[in-house]
């Protein structure tokens, strides 16, 4: 289905440089931009001749190399307008939601062409909240006559090597409570796959290094194996793409693992996995979704997470063959 508007008759608003400027709006965090993926390599491959921007937190910027062929443009959130001129962009598209917030930013831009859901300002596909990430915005290109794969996940190959190659990745952190998993559990886990001979590390940003710590230190593997706060997001791209597993919360790690085909087995909590869970591959899921409560920002886990077991991950691994 299309909207019939991708191309028309007006010429394109040009830069000095002599290429035309489109502009993405996905002001958000690591594992929006991999669900994302799908989407921009298909804007990419539409617009070959545009210069690419991607508003997003500055800090983005390596994994945004892994796409390829994009420029971060530093954005925090939605607070601040975009730091584009208005009339500059030739096409821009909003791949960060459907709210008002998004689409006011968007139309500020006044581009000669604009790509979102349907809104007051614009035509364009009504939102649909069952749809997974993925889904979602390759079904927004597609309507405007875009041809796009949700399943086109894959990344570039990071430029520099993995610290630990063939290691078995804990990322133990999360961003909000409602999807940590407990500690002591964790560390079971570490615990039966160092037993099993793999070599065991735990992942994390720098206010997750405490705990992973814990965790490590319970696991009786001592502080050697944290590389929690020690990595930069190239360094932590690499590891996850090096790795023989990862096991993670529905976190960046996982989309990552998703994206480089790193057998995983990723947890899930408050978010359904039919929205945000991984592409066909070497990936479990392990949930209780009777038991979700949903509260993405609770301080405490979600009743589906901490339904899930030692045993159960344990399980899993062996099912992905690499125990």
């Amino acid at each position: 289905m299309s909207g019939g508007n991708t191309l028309n008759a007006l010429q394109p608003a040009t830069r000095q440089d002599g290429k035309p400027e489109l502009l993405v709006l996905r002001a958000l965090k690591l594992g929006d931009l991999l669900v994302a993926v799908p989407a921009l390599k298909a804007l990419r491959r539409a617009y070959p001749e545009h210069r690419l921007r991607y508003a997003a937190q500055g800090w983005l910027s390596e994994a945004l190399g892994l796409v390829g062929g994009y420029e971060l443009l530093p954005t925090h959130g939605l607070d601040e307008p975009l730091a584009m001129e208005a009339g500059v962009v030739d096409v821009a598209v909003n791949l960060h939601g459907s709210g008002p917030e998004s689409q006011g930013r968007i139309e500020a831009l006044q581009a000669r062409h604009t790509i979102g859901h349907r809104s007051k300002y614009r035509d364009g596909p009504p939102w649909r909240d069952e749809l997974h990430e993925r889904e979602r915005w390759v079904r927004l290109l597609e309507w405007h006559g875009i041809e796009a794969d949700p399943l086109d996940v894959q990344l570039n190959k990071p430029h520099v090597p993995s610290p630990v190659p063939g290691a078995a990745v804990l990322h133990v952190g999360a961003a909000y409570g409602s999807r940590l998993w407990p500690a002591e559990r964790f560390a079971a886990v570490a615990a039966a796959l160092d037993q099993a001979g793999h070599q065991v590390v735990f992942t994390g940003g720098g206010s997750e290094r405490d705990r992973a710590l814990d965790v490590s230190r319970r696991a009786g593997l001592g502080d050697g194996a944290v590389l929690a706060g020690r990595l930069g997001l190239g360094e932590f791209a690499a590891t996850i793409a090096g790795a023989r597993l990862v096991v993670s919360a529905d976190t960046g790690a996982a989309h990552l693992a998703s994206a480089y085909g790193t057998p995983s087995v990723v947890l899930f909590g408050p978010a359904p996995p039919e929205i945000w869970g991984p592409p066909p591959g070497p990936h479990i899921v392990l949930t209780r979704a009777e038991l979700r409560r949903g509260e993405t920002f609770a301080d405490q886990p979600d009743p589906a997470l901490l339904a899930v077991s030692v045993q159960d991950v344990l399980a899993a691994v062996r099912d992905l063959n690499v125990l």
